[in-house]
């Protein structure tokens, strides 16, 4: 299996843990929590700043102490925008499912100056990107133009079955600003039915790089450099939570040249 794609840990409890360490690299932080109701999960977050992402399900929230009350609704990613919660570093957190959740747990380096942040589902439009077998639907949570977090970008996607996402291949893994940030990331992926899978490819134009994978529901990818488009088979939509991180705030990506006839039209 490829170092790249990273399995589910289980069904219940931590069944994601991507942490810099783990990953091979310096910024972003991936976890996710599959709580029954009743039970709880929480945190520190140190130096980091992270977002907590309702994947499925309800939660209520203590952070510093403050009870920030109940967020979430839907109950499946496929069903809508997600509630979502800022929580800045320095900062300590709790969760309890009021119902069986998902919980995202999202990070990366933070900074002084930013504050607590509920996000509600619908605080940004759903958009429809490309056309064709290429449209998909994004929807970002912690997008680079809102100011609310010091290195933190956080967006998820529906792509309908036999349909392509992250596409035309695009990079972001250069620090050359304007042209070009520097952002690792990662892809939680989920189909509906839960059957279903899709594939991924992370590559560089010399393929020093080049790993071609199926991912399954549950199924984590770390896109550490280059081109990383995704297809979702016939018959299984697919969704992925993308969490990304470098050394400035900026999504600033570099198309593959071969398939930039592509974008005529998209």
């Amino acid at each position: 299996m490829s170092e790249l794609k990273r399995r589910p840990l289980g069904r219940d409890g931590l069944v994601h843990d991507v942490t810099p360490e783990s990953a091979g690299w310096i910024y972003v932080g991936f976890a996710l929590h599959a709580l029954a109701a009743g039970a709880a999960v929480s945190g520190e977050t140190g130096d980091r700043e992270i977002c907590l992402v309702l994947v499925s399900g309800k939660a209520r929230f203590v952070v510093d102490g403050r009870d920030l009350g109940e967020m979430g609704g839907r109950m499946s990613p496929f069903e809508g925008a997600p509630d979502a919660l800022y929580v800045p570093m320095g900062a300590s957190w709790s969760a309890e499912a009021t119902t069986a959740v998902e919980l995202a747990v999202c990070s990366a380096p933070g900074a002084p100056g930013f504050q607590t942040r509920a996000i509600p589902a619908g605080t940004h439009r759903q958009m429809v990107r490309g056309k064709a077998t290429n449209t998909r639907h994004v929807t970002n949570i912690m997008p680079e133009d809102d100011g609310a977090a010091h290195s933190l970008l956080v967006v998820e996607v529906i792509t309908p079955g036999g349909h392509t996402s992250s596409y035309p291949p695009h990079k972001h893994d250069r620090d050359d600003l304007p042209a070009e940030s520097y952002l690792e990331e990662t892809y939680y992926h989920r189909f509906n039915p839960p059957q279903g899978f899709g594939f991924q490819r992370v590559y560089t134009d010399d393929r020093s790089l080049d790993e071609a994978m199926a991912v399954e529901n549950g199924d984590v990818v770390l896109v550490p450099k280059g081109y990383h488009p995704v297809a979702a088979i016939h018959g299984y939509d697919g969704y992925y939570l993308n969490v990304m991180a470098g050394p400035t705030r900026a999504w600033k990506f570099h198309n593959a040249e071969e398939h930039a006839w592509l974008f005529t039209g998209i």
